[in-house]
């Protein structure tokens, strides 16, 4: 009777090159993907296309999704995106950041100083996103929640964004990848709404962004929210990359809207101070 061999047993603390997965997570997380990178919900048969599959493979990866709360469907247009779960997942992971942590810790002693509602936003998929929100005993109302993508031309955390996105080279300054398509969409928008209170060609949109760069925070009055002004100052890693911005809103009965007023000057040497102590050298 021949004698069997028994593999030898991994070393302890060994791995093999390739761990054995579960492939069918793998596949079905190309969908999900595929949502995270769009700007909006698909259709079954462009969101199956995108990630490489037939509309009926994708159809049994969703229906589980929605059980899960990844995915959502709209009843009415039939579209899938992003769900509740999906949201959660995401906020815990941007919340996890150093960054946002030691901002949080930095929040309540400012609103103290200023006495208005603060706020934090970090890059996400589609655009600046409010991650932590903090409202003063004097607190506006107002329809933002957390996870809310905050639009690039009306609010302050937007043009923060646009301003500060940039990376060095070579002692000029180059659009970030993902925002160039967002801002030209957004600007496509306004230019359609026909706003007047808003950036409506690029050349007034590079002018504010000067603005923003020089002041070193993005303001706005009115045009967010009626009657509700904000700033947004931005902190900077020890990269010199937009690590997340600080931000401030009240209303205009009490909210002081001037550069280097009671609002704006505290806010700014907040951020300032957090860039310091996340390892930010530069001017």
């Amino acid at each position: 009777m021949k004698e069997r061999k028994t593999p030898p047993a991994a070393l302890p603390g060994s791995l093999p090159t390739q761990r054995a997965g579960i492939q069918s997570v793998e596949v079905g997380f190309s969908l999900l993907q595929v949502l995270g990178a769009s700007p909006g919900a698909l259709m079954l048969r462009d969101l199956a296309a995108a990630a490489g599959m037939s509309a009926a493979k994708a159809h049994r990866y969703l229906v589980s999704f929605q059980r899960l709360e990844l995915v959502t469907q709209d009843s009415g247009s039939t579209r899938y995106d992003l769900g509740p779960a999906a949201l959660k997942l995401g906020l815990a992971s941007l919340s996890r950041l150093d960054s946002v942590k030691v901002a949080r810790q930095r929040l309540g002693p400012l609103m103290e100083q200023i006495g208005q509602t603060l706020a934090l936003a970090v890059w996400g998929n589609q655009g600046p996103t409010i991650v932590h929100w903090e409202e003063s005993p004097q607190a506006i109302t107002v329809n933002l929640r957390l996870g809310d993508v905050m639009p690039l031309l009306s609010s302050a955390t937007g043009l923060c964004f646009c301003a500060f996105m940039a990376q060095a080279s070579a002692g000029r300054r180059h659009p970030n990848d993902h925002l160039a398509p967002l801002l030209k969409n957004e600007l496509a928008r306004m230019q359609k709404l026909a706003r007047k209170d808003v950036p409506r060609t690029m050349t007034e949109v590079t002018a504010v962004l000067e603005e923003v760069r020089a002041r070193g925070v993005a303001r706005v009055i009115d045009t967010l929210l009626p009657g509700v002004g904000g700033f947004c100052a931005p902190v900077f890693d020890a990269d010199g990359h937009l690590a997340l911005g600080m931000v401030a809103l009240g209303s205009l009965a009490n909210f002081d809207p001037e550069w280097d007023g009671a609002v704006a000057r505290p806010l700014v040497a907040a951020a300032t101070q957090l860039s310091s102590d996340l390892g930010f050298t530069g001017a």
